[in-house]
């Protein structure tokens, strides 16, 4: 993608319809907050996609491996994988469900809770900073608009 702040989304000569530019504009600045947020987190050794399997554990509290994946629309392989890193550095606990030995879950640990409390201002900060040229009034609008689309993505995923 252009570095170009004001990026066109078409090629030569293409004509995209609303939604094909909202799709198009939504990866890119996914793929650049991830960037952001791999780089504000690189010394601590956790990437973006494992802080957000952790907050998806809270947020399903001692979820199956596969609600996880199911959450973050990742492969249960996908899962298993950056669950075993975060065990490895003390964030996580995988343990066997209470009434299916088979399956797994995921409990986040006092490490993971007291990590993130250290963390959270200085990150919260530089994420709002990433948001800075949207007012006040234009973010409350875009966690609206978000929201909504991730309901109709979701609602496509389950048809």
């Amino acid at each position: 993608m252009s570095t170009d702040p004001h990026p066109s989304l078409a090629g030569p000569g293409e004509t995209l319809a609303p939604p094909v530019q909202a799709f198009r504009l939504t990866l890119a600045l996914a793929q650049q907050l991830r960037t952001l947020m791999d780089r504000q987190l690189g010394a601590s050794g956790v990437t973006t996609q494992q802080a957000a399997l952790l907050t998806v554990v809270d947020l399903l509290e001692k979820p199956a491996l596969t609600e996880a994946a199911r959450a973050l629309a990742m492969t249960h392989q996908n899962v298993k994988q950056l669950a075993t890193a975060l065990e490895r550095k003390g964030f996580l606990e995988i343990v066997p469900d209470a009434h299916d030995a088979r399956s797994k879950r995921l409990v986040t640990t006092r490490k993971h809770k007291a990590f993130w409390a250290r963390r959270n201002p200085a990150d919260h900060a530089q994420v709002a900073d990433w948001f800075a040229g949207l007012s006040g009034d234009e973010m409350a609008e875009l966690v609206t608009l978000l929201a909504k689309a991730m309901r109709s993505a979701y609602a496509a995923r389950e048809s």
